[in-house]
């Protein structure tokens, strides 16, 4: 593993995208232990505070793992794509927050992924997942939740739709469309919207799925999607006409 200490990018990230690359491509296995700090520091020359820094930000995409004691150190993770989701979430939230990315835009990829995931839903949901869906629904419906409890209720119904494709990379693909759009989406709309239409393509998606019927579900996401844009430029051009 080598650096470039004439390169202008930060020592500490060249060490860890060096160290990274070393355990994507095999070369530093799940569960061996890393050189302690002081070898790592006598082997790119830098102070031990710059390896430290270093084993931060792999600790932080969970790329390692540390242990204390006698027979402690740094120690290359297991990853799973369950730890993933929340780097997903996070990196497409801060996309979206900065906006890097267009509503329109944001809102064309989310429902373009999930429709996807709907003839795999269809044919491979769960009662569980059907059961999850059907509590949101019922969640939804009660006139005391609150704006907060009904965007996170839209949310769990979400992910449980694109879980029941029973495929951990379309899930982990997802997380940042459905946990991080999502959000964005209820936080500008929410206002303008009708609850009870969003419950009712709710109640018709997961009769599609209860039905297996993937042409259903994919029809009401469309709906969905149609009636999610339209509140967003409504809300936009009032917004607009204000300022």
């Amino acid at each position: 593993m080598k650096i470039d200490p004439q390169s202008p990018k930060d020592l500490s990230a060249q060490i860890a995208g060096a160290i990274r690359d070393a355990i994507v491509e095999g070369r530093l296995i799940v569960d061996e232990r890393l050189p302690s700090e002081a070898e790592m520091a006598d082997q790119f020359s830098v102070s031990r505070a710059t390896v430290r820094e270093a084993l931060k930000r792999l600790a932080a995409q969970s790329l390692i793992r540390t242990q204390r004691g006698a027979t402690g150190g740094a120690f290359v993770n297991r990853l799973s794509f369950e730890e993933a989701y929340g780097q997903q979430v996070t990196t497409s939230t801060l996309l979206l927050s900065m906006n890097a990315v267009s509503f329109d835009v944001a809102c064309e990829a989310r429902y373009a992924m999930e429709r996807a995931c709907a003839p795999l839903s269809a044919a491979r949901r769960s009662a569980d997942h059907l059961a999850a869906m059907r509590a949101e629904i019922h969640r939804q419906r009660q006139p005391d939740l609150s704006d907060e409890a009904f965007c996170a209720s839209d949310v769990a119904f979400h992910r449980a739709l694109v879980d029941g494709a029973g495929n951990p990379v379309l899930s982990y693909q997802l997380a940042g469309a459905v946990e991080a759009m999502q959000p964005l989406m209820n936080m500008i709309t929410f206002t303008a919207r009708s609850r009870e239409r969003i419950v009712t393509l709710h109640t018709q998606i997961a009769d599609g799925l209860e039905a297996r019927d993937a042409d259903c579900v994919d029809r009401h996401l469309v709906t969905l999607e149609t009636y999610t844009r339209r509140l967003a430029r409504n809300v936009m051009e009032a917004r607009a006409a204000r300022g």
